[in-house]
């Protein structure tokens, strides 16, 4: 299983959020640099790091189920090694290293230079920015920060990942002019809470200015921001967005909910009236402006009343693009003393009704979008069509445009396409 030459072949399994690809995107490039070689596939490698991801009960169950299984290959001889990193392993250690004695040895979310020693190399601390892309090669994500000081009562990121820690913006600014010299068209600006981006270093908020310089840059098409809390969030990003013409006319704003009951025990520092206001605020500062969000049901102070809130709240604030979770009770956080009265069928049937509600909106929007013409971002070519995203989706999670081609055209150009068609989460078109 070792390359030819002794090159330790070595294959890393991401789970998780976007957060997550960029740290196993960086740590390949340091594995590269050391002479180690990348495999594809786990069946080439004969060294295998899980990057885990700890946010809800069913991303452990599934970056556990990723350790079995890699312990199982390595139980069969396919496999010389098995190493855990990440959100899971840091919240976890001890518990993982009693279960999974088979497991080399686990490494928590903010250290690789450990793992890296653990593999006989060395951390280079030169590579700043340097990352091997796992995503097409005309997109990237772009971790602005690290951490969070937010104290939702249900969220356990904080003891994952520490305190918030903004990432200097001259730093940010060059990984970005390298990612943009190697042809990456598209920036997605990911953080645990990307609108405390500055405060910690500068004294003051300053993701705005951060969007205009990355926007700024040449070969940089698109930069689109995700993970902007709602609680005191800086007005003047939204003015960013609307006055810079490469910045996505799109924001990713996580509610969660809106019931001031639920949100006080949340403590998502905000009441249903500033979140209406912030959000009409938003609208209007940047007309056209896709507003994508998340939301928790479930929660141990939801009652029926309050999702019934939840509900109708969507029915009128017609988002965009809507995802919907069911409240994980994690051990450590706040919330975690309510318990977990709310039984899971009738999380699953609040999320239905929520997502049904949803599918109505998206379906009725995605209509209007007939007849127009939009730029198309191309992602990839699938079943004799050209598939690809509008400035108001974000890759992997959002709607996609599936476009008859016409003439020569390829993932990562930009196409001119009239829209001919929709359904509940789709556009079909023609270049």
């Amino acid at each position: 299983m070792t390359a030819s030459g002794g090159r330790q072949k070595v294959h890393i399994v991401t789970m998780g959020c976007s957060k997550n690809v960029v740290d196993s995107e960086k740590l390949m490039a340091q594995l590269r640099l050391n002479d180690f070689e990348l495999a594809d596939s786990i069946e080439q490698a004969d060294i295998a790091v899980i990057n885990t991801c700890g946010f809800i009960e069913a991303a452990k169950e599934e970056s556990i189920d990723a350790i079995v299984d890699t312990v199982r290959r390595k139980g069969k001889g396919e496999l010389r090694k098995v190493y855990a990193v990440g959100c899971l392993t840091e919240r976890y250690r001890t518990a993982l290293a009693k279960e999974l004695p088979e497991v080399d040895a686990f490494f928590g979310s903010n250290d690789p230079g450990s793992l890296l020693r653990e593999l006989g190399a060395e951390e280079k601390k030169e590579l700043l920015g340097e990352r091997v892309l796992t995503t097409p090669p005309h997109y990237a994500y772009m971790k602005i920060s690290e951490g969070c000081d937010r104290p939702c009562s249900f969220c356990a990121i904080p003891s994952m990942r520490g305190r918030h820690v903004s990432r200097p913006m001259d730093e940010i600014v060059r990984e970005a002019e390298v990612l943009a010299a190697r042809g990456v068209k598209e920036l997605m600006v990911i953080g645990q809470d990307t609108t405390m981006y500055g405060l910690d270093l500068y004294g003051d908020r300053r993701l705005g200015l951060l969007l205009g310089r990355l926007a700024d840059i040449p070969g940089i098409a698109w930069v689109r921001l995700l993970y902007a809390y709602p609680s005191h969030f800086p007005l003047d990003v939204a003015e960013v967005i609307a006055g810079h013409p490469r910045i996505c006319k799109y924001l990713d704003i996580p509610v969660q909910h809106v019931a001031d009951r639920v949100l006080q025990s949340m403590r998502r520092g905000i009441t249903r009236r500033a979140m209406l206001n912030l959000l009409e605020t938003i609208t209007t500062k940047v007309p056209g402006i896709a507003l994508r969000t998340t939301l928790i049901v479930g929660y141990p102070e939801e009652g029926e009343a309050e999702f019934r809130e939840l509900l109708g709240f969507v029915k009128a604030a017609r988002f965009a693009r809507l995802g919907v979770f069911g409240y994980s009770q994690e051990e450590g956080t706040a919330a975690s003393a309510l318990g977990d009265p709310i039984p899971q069928a009738e999380k699953e049937r609040r999320r239905a009704a929520i997502m049904e509600a949803q599918r109505e909106i998206s379906r009725e929007r995605n209509e209007q979008s007939i007849g127009t013409r939009r730029r198309v971002l191309i992602d990839r070519e699938e079943g004799g069509f050209l598939v690809g995203r509008t400035e108001h989706d974000a890759p992997e999670i959002d709607n996609e445009v599936f476009v008859t081609p016409n003439g020569v055209s390829a993932p990562g150009d930009f196409l001119d396409v009239e829209i001919t068609d929709a359904t509940e989460y789709d556009l079909y078109g023609r270049a």
